[in-house]
C-alpha cells in the first residue's frame, strides 16, 4: 500500500513539475512550486526522513513561497516569450533524465541492510551512540557530534548566504511623507478569515518550533528545522499585522545579532572544548561525565543553528518586504 501511495506521489510530482514549466503566469508557477514542496515533504516522510520533511515543508512551502511572491512583486506577472528555440534545452534535459534513470538501476533496494552505506560506519554509529552520547535519535548524534565539522560548515553557509542576499537586496532607507509600514491597512487586517485563522496558528507554530528545537535528541527535529518553523510563524505574523509590527517585535539589529551570534555560539562551543583540553568540537570535555558533556554540547550547538537559521530567513524576508 505504501508503494502504491509513493508511486501516486511521484506521479503528482512529475505532473506538478511539468505544470510549473509550462505555465506562463508567474504567480501560478509560484503556487505550483509550493505544492511541489509539500508533495516532496510528504515523500520524505514516506522514506522515513522526517527531519528533511520538516525542513522542506517549512522552507520550501512556507518561507520560500513568501520570498518568491516578494520577488514577483518586482517583476511582470507573465513570463516573457522565448525567442530562441527550445530543442537544445529539451535535448539536454532528456539526456540527463535518461542518464539518471540508468544510474538508478545500480542503486540498492530501499532499506537493504546489505547496502554499502550500511556496511561502513553506520553499524558503529548504531552500536556506540547509546554508549558515548546516550540519546535515542542517532541522526542528531551523527549531525551534531560525529559530523560536527560538516554541520558547522552548513551554518556558515547559511550565514554567508544571508549576508550575500542582504547585499543584493538591501536598499538605503527612504523618508517618504507616509511610510507604507506605518499604514494601518498594512498586512491582512482587512481580511477577517486570515486574521482569525492566523492568530490562532501563530502561537502553535512557535510552540511546535520550540518542541522541534529541544526534542531533537529524542525525535525528528533540531536547529535547522526549528529555526525555519519559528521564522515561518514570525513571517505569518508580519503578513497578518504588517511588517512594522514584526520589526517592533524583533528589530533588524536583533536579527543581525541572531545571524552572527548563532554561528559564533557554535564556534565558541568548539573553542571551549580546546580550552578544556580536548579537540575542537569535542563536547565530552564540557562536563566531568563525558556523556553529559556530549549532550550539553549538542544542545548548545543546535541552539546556535536554530538562532542563525531563524535570523537569516527573517532578515531575507524583511529585505524583500522593504522594497517598493
Amino acid at each position: 500500500m505504501i508503494i502504491v501511495f509513493a508511486v501516486f506521489l511521484l506521479t503528482l510530482l512529475v505532473l506538478t513539475a511539468v505544470a510549473v514549466v509550462r505555465t506562463e503566469n508567474l504567480f501560478v508557477a509560484v503556487m505550483l512550486m509550493a505544492i511541489f514542496s509539500l508533495l516532496m515533504a510528504t515523500n520524505f516522510f514516506i522514506l522515513d526522513a522526517a527531519d528533511v520533511a520538516l525542513t522542506e515543508a517549512a522552507v520550501g512551502a512556507g518561507v520560500t513561497t513568501v520570498i518568491f511572491l516578494g520577488a514577483l512583486a518586482l517583476t511582470a506577472e507573465q513570463e516573457k516569450p522565448i525567442v530562441s528555440g527550445r530543442w537544445l534545452p529539451l535535448a539536454v534535459v532528456s539526456v540527463t533524465v535518461l542518464v539518471i534513470i540508468y544510474a538508478s538501476f545500480d542503486q540498492p533496494r530501499l532499506g537493504d541492510p546489505g547496502a554499502p552505506a550500511h556496511q561502513h560506519v553506520a553499524p558503529w554509529y548504531l552500536e556506540k551512540t547509546a554508549e558515548f552520547i546516550d540519546i535515542p535519535n542517532i541522526v542528531t548524534a551523527v549531525l551534531a557530534s560525529y559530523r560536527g565539522y560538516d554541520t558547522l560548515g552548513e551554518v556558515f553557509v547559511v550565514f554567508a548566504a544571508c549576508i550575500g542576499v542582504l547585499f543584493l537586496l538591501s536598499v538605503p532607507p527612504v523618508k517618504p511623507q507616509k511610510s507604507k509600514s506605518s499604514d494601518n491597512s498594512s498586512g491582512l487586517r482587512h481580511h477577517l478569515i486570515p486574521q482569525v485563522v492566523g492568530r490562532l496558528l501563530v502561537p502553535f507554530i512557535f510552540l511546535f518550533g520550540l518542541y522541534v528545537q529541544f526534542h531533537g535528541e529524542y525525535g525528528p527535529g533540531g536547529g535547522f528545522q526549528a529555526g525555519a518553523i519559528i521564522a515561518t510563524g514570525i513571517i505569518l505574523y508580519a503578513l497578518l499585522e504588517g511588517e512594522a509590527a514584526a520589526l517592533n517585535a524583533i528589530p533588524k539589529s536583533v536579527l543581525m545579532a541572531m545571524v552572527c551570534g548563532g554561528a559564533m555560539l557554535y564556534g565558541m562551543v568548539g573553542v571551549a572544548g580546546m580550552i578544556l583540553g580536548g579537540n575542537f568540537l569535542d563536547y565530552s570535555v564540557l562536563h566531568s561525565d563525558p556523556v553529559i558533556g556530549q549532550q550539553m554540547g549538542i544542545i548548545l550547538i543546535e541552539a546556535g543553528v536554530g538562532i542563525t537559521v531563524c535570523g537569516a530567513l527573517l532578515s531575507i524576508f524583511h529585505a524583500f518586504a522593504e522594497r517598493d
